[in-house]
């Protein structure tokens, strides 16, 4: 009996998967365990193995290489050799060819006539980009027609591309929806001359980065956010961090420091370690701090879990392994699900300051800018302090400012005497 293998959900946030690789191909035998597929989810890209009971011949794989499909659209079917399996395939006929699906505002009938149209005359390249009429046709074109699926050339036309320039994949060579995904195009860079060609080139928006603009616009327009700035003496943190690292042991960085005065100060103000949830407000009896990470498609979060009873030495050492398993793209779900408060930190760019969306569902978010020298009043005297600005985005509908403002006094304080991040 055929099994359906589905796209599975592999993280609490992901809508569609991207198939990045195949690692079996149709005709091959299927054991329970075995590597079929990794998958590009919005956070990292994941190994997808068969589940217990799916056995048998790979008959039909649903989504090529590159394709994406909705989370439970059919990714595969397992069965036995010859077994009949099209109408489970009708049943999944989006996953079938995801890069043929006609765009939903443009209704099918109007498809083929627009197709027919072109059939019976010379297909023309945008203004923009036009080419000299003796440009010799490419593989993908027969007769002078290019041969390409009605969405291949929608999209090629809304992009601005010559679609004589994009190589089809297809059957025959024909262009489908991810050759245009996938096209980079090589024009030269625009003419100095008044009046020259101006060129630029759209990417196709990673599942990273829909998830963070769905996340980042749902946050920012739903939670009333609020700001408190405060400056923290470093004088003190720089004397700590020089000393611990000089011992040859552990090299702590500035924002572990950050990280363990925040953890300290979450213990002490539980109502900033909280969440918003509609009816009620969740208040969390344990601190899991989230560390933004800056990759190539957008921000990830690995999270330090009870950070409040972890030291300085550990803190290092385990964000600077999830924050390069971030990096490859290695992540699992429990390391970066379950933040009660979260850190952004971009002081090692030279920002001195700024303030952060908060990162749902936590209440609050933490922006640290860099560590600035800057004259001080110490002792009556005017001298040269080194200064670093942090910035608390609250909901204000979880902490009020009075709260957020203990909460700041608190991390200040502890940064301004780190000897009690040291005991």
């Amino acid at each position: 009996m055929a099994i359906v293998i589905n796209m599975p959900r592999l993280s609490d946030t992901m809508t569609e998967g991207v198939v990045a690789k195949w690692h079996k191909k149709v005709g091959d035998k299927i054991v329970e365990g075995d590597l079929l597929a990794e998958i590009e989810t919005d956070k990292a890209t994941m190994e997808f193995e068969s589940f217990p009971g799916q056995e048998g011949t790979l008959l039909y794989i649903g989504v090529e290489e590159g394709g994406s499909a909705p989370v439970d659209q059919v990714l595969a079917i397992l069965g036995d050799k010859g077994e009949d399996i099209e109408a489970l395939k009708s049943g999944g006929a989006a996953a079938e060819a995801p890069q043929e699906e006609a765009p939903k505002e443009e209704p099918a009938a109007e498809q083929k006539s627009e197709e027919k149209v072109e059939a019976a005359k010379p297909e023309a390249a945008p203004a923009a980009k036009a080419e000299p009429a003796k440009s010799a046709p490419v593989a993908n074109s027969t007769g002078g027609r290019v041969i390409a699926s009605p969405l291949a050339k929608k999209l090629a036309e809304d992009k601005g591309f010559d679609i004589n320039k994009i190589q089809g994949s297809g059957d025959n060579g024909r262009i489908i929806k991810r050759d245009v995904d996938n096209f980079v195009p090589t024009a030269a860079t625009a003419s100095a001359s008044f009046g020259g060609e101006l060129t630029s080139t759209d990417a196709t928006v990673s599942q990273m980065r829909k998830t963070i603009a769905r996340r980042l616009s749902e946050s920012k327009f739903t939670a009333p956010h609020f700001y408190l700035t405060m400056e923290i003496d470093m004088d003190n943190a720089i004397a700590a961090r020089k000393a611990v690292n000089e011992s040859g042991d552990v090299k702590i960085s500035f924002n572990d420091f950050v990280v363990k005065a925040v953890a300290m100060a979450l213990r002490k103000h539980p109502k900033v370690n909280a969440s918003w949830l509609g009816e009620t407000i969740r208040y969390y009896d344990y601190v899991n701090v989230g560390v933004a990470v800056a990759v190539e498609e957008g921000l990830l979060v690995p999270v330090i879990r009870n950070t409040d009873y972890k030291g300085l030495a550990e803190i290092s050492n385990e964000v600077r392994t999830l924050a390069g398993k971030a990096k490859d793209k290695k992540l699992q779900p429990a390391e970066w699900e379950g933040n009660t408060f979260t850190i952004s930190n971009l002081g090692m760019f030279g920002i001195e300051e700024f303030t952060a969306i908060i990162n749902s569902p936590d209440a609050c978010i933490l922006a640290v800018g860099g560590i600035k020298q800057t004259p001080v009043v110490k002792n009556g005297e005017i001298v040269v302090g080194n200064v670093m600005k942090v910035t608390l985005s609250c909901d204000h509908r979880v902490v009020d400012g009075a709260v957020g403002s203990a909460f700041l006094q608190t991390v200040k304080t502890n940064l301004e005497n780190p000897v009690n991040m040291l005991v």
